[in-house]
């Protein structure tokens, strides 16, 4: 939270301490008309002897903060507070330095998790926009932030698509990754109904962990013209990495965290396999009867490779719901298996639909590719926008991938509706571009026009979106707290939507008086400010016209 806010709920908290209660001071939305916030850690303790002094304290600690309009006492204990629109003028600039903190951690998030030899799909979307946007918010926030797209690098697939190769005499030289997206489904669809294909991909995946070289040369060949077509396609959509770690880089440690694990009697063999020996229901199998290992053998993995080689506080894994009970196991195996007492949590989230509530497909029926998801909305935009350069069609097209995932709760499943997220009056992308391009458009016609700001003059529309624009630490606290992004999205949603009315309510190029016009100028600047830092914070590019 804003190091104001913050410096006020720690001194109100010690005000509790000295009545022996441990209180962690929430500041809620109020919902009662002219109050922005309220206070309910009171309510409690309504009943006690001590209640009339302690709401004195912590009244005069309020009002000595100036945050707020004079607080007046209530006998249930509600404290309803109205927001002090000159002290928060000085004191608020909705940029990244009222954030700064001494108690920032480093946190890795794992996400995107795309396979080489296969395109990304509509499935990668989710992933791709939460992780980014939460990696943004706690980078905003202060923490020390490391994204790791975790690619599928190795396994079975590889030595299908290997096998398919082989079987077919595809020569290396003449492979690029637009063939490998066709052969991938091919290859697995041969391994399930070619039992000579089966058995041969099988050799081929023993060969590849035992570093046969020739194979090894054939997958560098595959992993370096998929990473290529990879990082292609994440630079139209504004995607980056900090890591491109795969696993084959843990592979080399799996024996000797094998051998440890079975000294240490923390798994033993269960026919032939070997399973945890922590007593769970189901138990938890770390690699198969014949040797070969599974993802949560590659990820036990990863934690130590994490641990010794970039350090980190908490690991966030930006992966969907389905995968819930992989990662139970997988958080519970670190704490059994000895490997740290760090802070794991697995961000779920539900499916991208089409408008129809069905999985999204090809024509042919396959997985959509997100590139055609781009094209699809790229070309409606540019219908109705034709006017406009390709590179702003180009980032409105993101705006409009992107917003409409996130101003979604990210544990429910949601239905793409492409008419319905390009509407230039709803809660869309569009919409909330507008509204800052307004904004730039406004502050350059009248710049020149206003003096310095020596008082407020307020309406009941500056007045409300001047209070939610300082609220902006209360969203964004929600948004890093729950690892949630739609808070953010929506908050984003309803300052647009007031600096619209904002906009509308007067013609501000015609005010003569130059406080008033200043005062306009003034919350415009901070629209404009903090618009586009909550843009920032959801991975979404201002645009500079519409």
């Amino acid at each position: 939270m804003n190091n104001i806010f913050n410096n006020l709920t720690t001194s109100l908290s010690e005000e509790f301490k000295k009545f022996d209660l441990d209180e962690t001071i929430q500041l809620s939305m109020s919902k009662i008309a002219g109050y922005d916030l309220q206070i309910n850690n009171l309510v409690k303790y309504n009943k006690s002897d001590f209640f009339d002094v302690l709401q004195e304290n912590v009244i005069e600690t309020i009002n000595s903060s100036n945050i707020f309009l004079p607080v007046e006492k209530n006998d249930m204990g509600f404290l309803n507070l109205s927001l002090n629109h000159m002290y928060l003028m000085k004191n608020i600039t909705n940029t990244q330095s009222d954030f700064e903190n001494d108690q920032s951690s480093k946190i890795i998030f794992d996400y995107g998790g795309p396979n080489i030899g296969k395109p990304l799909h509509v499935g990668h979307m989710r992933t791709l926009n939460i992780g980014r946007s939460l990696y943004n918010i706690h980078s905003f926030i202060g923490n020390k932030v490391v994204s790791d797209i975790h690619l599928g690098d190795w396994g079975m697939p590889i030595a299908q698509i290997i096998t398919y190769l082989e079987k077919e005499e595809i020569a290396l030289q003449n492979l690029d990754s637009s063939q490998l997206e066709i052969i991938y489904p091919k290859a697995s669809e041969e391994y399930k109904q070619n039992k000579d294909f089966k058995t041969r991909a099988q050799e081929i995946n023993k060969l590849l962990n035992n570093n046969d070289q020739k194979l090894l040369e054939i997958w560098e060949f595959i992993k370096k013209i998929s990473i290529q077509s990879l990082e292609e396609n994440f630079e139209i959509f504004g995607h980056s990495f900090d890591y491109w770690l795969g696993e084959s880089d843990v592979n080399n440690l799996i024996p000797k965290m094998i051998e440890e694990l079975l000294k240490d009697e923390k798994i033993i063999y269960d026919d032939g396999a070997l399973i945890s020996a922590e007593d769970t229901d189901p138990k938890i199998l770390i690699t198969k009867s014949d040797g070969s290992y599974l993802y949560i053998t590659t990820d036990l993995a990863t934690i130590l490779f994490r641990q010794k080689n970039i350090g980190y506080d908490k690991t966030f894994y930006i992966v969907d719901n389905r995968q819930s009970l992989h990662f139970e196991q997988l958080f519970s195996s670190i704490k059994y298996f000895e490997f740290n007492n760090l802070e794991h949590a697995h961000i779920s989230y539900g499916t991208l639909n089409d408008s129809d509530g069905n999985p999204f497909k090809t024509r042919e029926g396959g997985t959509k590719p997100l590139s055609e998801l781009f094209k699809e909305t790229y070309e409606y935009i540019e219908k109705i926008n034709n006017d406009l350069d390709k590179s702003i069609v180009s980032q409105l097209t993101n705006s409009v991938l992107t917003y409409s995932d996130l101003i979604t709760n990210r544990k429910t499943d949601y239905k793409f509706d492409l008419e319905k997220f390009t509407n230039v009056n709803g809660k869309t992308g569009i919409y909330v571009q507008y509204s800052q391009v307004r904004a730039k458009k406004l502050l350059e016609n009248i710049e020149t026009k206003h003096s310095e700001l020596s008082d407020l003059i307020l309406n009941d529309v500056d007045k409300e979106l001047l209070s939610k624009l300082y609220l902006f630490t209360y969203f964004l606290e929600q948004s890093a707290v729950l690892n949630e992004p739609h808070h953010l999205a929506n908050y984003l949603y309803e300052i647009s939507n007031l600096f619209n009315q904002f906009y509308e309510s007067e013609k501000i190029s015609e005010i003569e008086d130059s406080d008033q016009l200043s005062s306009k100028m003034y919350i415009t600047n901070l629209f404009l400010t903090t618009s586009q830092n909550v843009m920032w914070c959801l991975g979404i590019t201002p645009v500079n016209q519409m």
